[in-house]
């Protein structure tokens, strides 16, 4: 990925799975109860930690409780565990506000009248911050989002309305059952009884300063959302709420909107077969032009195991040249990928010959091919030099280089197997037009040439596979480290593929090294990005060690040695119709959010500031 690209993937640190409901009411209630303990001032420890849960603590379980109810009632999609934690954010910035405005008003002149305006500022501001965040996630518009965002604060208003005998400032009582409900000062515990009989007119002034920070929250949406409009004909609300709901639910709605702004592609799907001449699938490797995210399971995120599950023989889906613009925009169109395969894989005539493998070196680049039958399979590898996406075009400009009369198929591997992490300007993308491009398209045409005239001999193939004991957090997919040798002759090739997103530099040098049972090694890695949901940096070897790593590699090229049995292998190409994330759209995506982001901290910055001078003259010209 680019820079900016790698900019936009680095915001995903910031999200993080909510916790489960009761979880966060469980803990908001024990938060209620000590301040409750640190406010009121009862006979008993336990009765200040009753009152805390009653006062602090049931707006919060009453905002947890029907804020996701009525959010779906009107067409959003809050889950329980979303609404309990943004309830529980909401009870700690009220009780930090509280915390504030009783040291200000104990050192200060202000008196309790500064406590009681902070915690109405305190509760418009979270009534702004949950309208915020259900217009984000609900994509509901601002007059139905209010219904569910304003519960937190008008449940905290009617406990302080009730309590503070607010009703005694009425010209109607409403009768003895009305004042019976409505009129409890006298239950109230001494704090709460020093804000007695707060002026209705106080709960005006809340109405208003809630109207005014909606309307804040509705010019910050707005600005931030036009340079999306403008450039992706989309809002900012769609890929914020798909963002959030994939990473931190689980939903596919990121799917939607990536299907918006997609196009059409052509794109080719090779396969290379190798079974045994009396029959069995042995090893298939897999290749469509596509690249395996955008991330986790969203679009073709888990590309590699999809493609593994769907073969007879153990699978090998190497990572294509192609970049973030080739991410498919949804899972279903994986299904097209997989039956694009199928039918290349039914149209395969096998041979009982190969080639010996050749390593050729171009500038930086250094590729390693084999010859089967009329095809070869060649990767590509700039390391030690970091690299990261080879462009679309680049990789089927080194497919045309290689190929000759005697090679009617290629399969052009990116080995994706030296980067630097995020790390500076260049990220080693492969474009159009580079010096590495040209050393790229160069070595494969010599490669071609080599295997086109090189001798075809009968072969031997062994496999070995390892789901390892490594999770995605650590840069190991689900399918682990895979490992096909090739004997032609006296000569031995393995090729090994971690199910991982590229690798640190140096580590495929060190594993070239260590594997010295066979005399050739090329290490790819799938490009899986089921290992970047949390992440957009998470290499094999940052987590691992990689001494591990390599004996793990040792083993398997050991059992796949043990393997070796005569075959036979064929390859055929077929083109698949699909909806690619287009050209540079995702460069124009990545842009547009990472400008949204940087002038979002201002916008929001510079709002917040004139909400709260606005709060502050509302206030003023309240008491004049």
């Amino acid at each position: 990925m680019t820079t900016t690209q790698g900019n936009l993937a680095s915001l995903s640190r910031f999200v993080f799975r909510a916790p489960s409901w009761y979880s966060s009411v469980g803990f908001a209630l024990l938060i209620a109860a000590v301040a409750g303990v640190a406010a009121f001032d009862s006979r008993f420890v336990f009765e200040d930690a009753w009152e805390g849960l009653f006062y602090i603590g049931i707006p919060t379980v009453a905002a947890s409780v029907f804020t996701p109810y009525v959010d779906r009632k009107l067409g959003g999609q809050l889950s329980r565990n979303q609404a309990s934690l943004l309830a529980l954010a909401c009870e700690l910035i009220t009780i930090g506000v509280l915390t504030v405005a009783a040291v200000v008003a104990v050192a200060t002149p202000l008196g309790q009248e500064f406590v009681v305006d902070a915690l109405l500022v305190a509760l418009a501001s979270i009534f702004a911050l949950r309208l915020f965040i259900i217009m984000a996630v609900s994509r509901q518009r601002l007059v139905v989002a209010s219904a569910a965002a304003s519960i937190q604060t008008v449940s905290a208003a009617l406990l302080l309305f009730i309590y503070s005998g607010t009703m005694r400032y009425m010209e109607f009582g409403g009768g003895p059952v009305a004042r019976a409900f409505l009129f409890r000062p006298d239950e109230a515990p001494q704090r709460i009884a020093e804000m007695q009989y707060i002026d209705p007119g106080k709960f005006g002034l809340l109405a208003l300063i809630c109207l005014v920070y909606a309307g804040c929250v509705w010019l910050f949406l707005t600005v931030i959302d036009q340079p999306w409009k403008r450039s992706l004909g989309v809002s900012v609300l769609d890929f914020v709420r798909g963002f959030i709901g994939h990473v931190a639910e689980g939903s596919r709605e990121l799917e939607t909107f990536f299907e918006d702004i997609g196009e059409d592609a052509i794109v080719p799907v090779t396969v290379l077969s190798v079974r045994r001449p009396e029959g069995g699938e042995k090893a298939r490797f897999v290749l469509p032009m596509l690249h395996p995210g955008p991330m986790g399971d969203i679009g073709g995120g888990n590309l590699p195991r999809r493609i593994a599950e769907q073969a007879d023989g153990l699978a090998f889906p190497p990572h294509a040249t192609a970049g973030h613009d080739f991410n498919l925009v949804t899972e279903r169109e994986v299904d097209t990928v997989i039956d694009t395969a199928e039918t290349a894989y039914q149209r395969i005539e096998y041979g009982p010959t190969a080639t010996e493998s050749v390593r050729v070196e171009s500038g930086e680049a250094t590729l390693t091919g084999q010859g089967f039958g009329d095809g070869a399979f060649l990767a590509s590898t700039f390391s030690p030099e970091f690299a990261d996406d080879v462009e679309y075009a680049v990789g089927l400009s080194a497919v045309a280089e290689a190929r000759t009369e005697d090679l009617e198929e290629v399969m052009l591997a990116d080995a994706h197997n030296c980067n630097n992490g995020l790390e500076g300007e260049d990220l080693g993308h492969v474009v159009p037009g580079s010096q590495r491009s040209f050393d790229m398209i160069e070595g494969a045409g010599e490669v071609g040439a080599r295997l086109a005239a090189a001798t075809r001999k009968p072969f031997r193939c062994g496999v070995a596979w390892d789901e390892t004991d490594w999770e995605p957090e650590e840069g190991i997919g689900p399918l682990g480290i895979r490992v096909a040798v090739f004997e032609v002759d006296d000569q031995q090739t393995a090729y090994v593929f971690v199910d991982g997103n590229n690798m640190v530099p140096g580590l495929r040098e060190r594993i070239v090294d260590a594997v010295d049972a066979v005399d050739r090694v090329e290490v790819l890695t799938t490009d899986t990005h089921v290992v970047n949901t949390m992440e957009a940096e998470n290499q094999v070897g940052d987590a691992l060690p990689e001494s591990e790593i390599a004996a793990a590699i040792e083993e398997l090229v050991a059992e796949a040695k043990a393997d070796l049995e005569p075959v036979e292998a064929g390859m055929e190409t077929e083109n698949a119709e699909v909806t690619v994330f287009g050209n540079d759209r995702t460069e124009m995506l990545a842009s547009t959010a990472n400008a949204a982001v940087s002038m979002g901290a201002p916008l929001a910055g510079a709002i917040i500031t004139a909400a709260l001078s606005v709060s502050a003259l509302i206030f003023l010209v309240a008491r004049l």
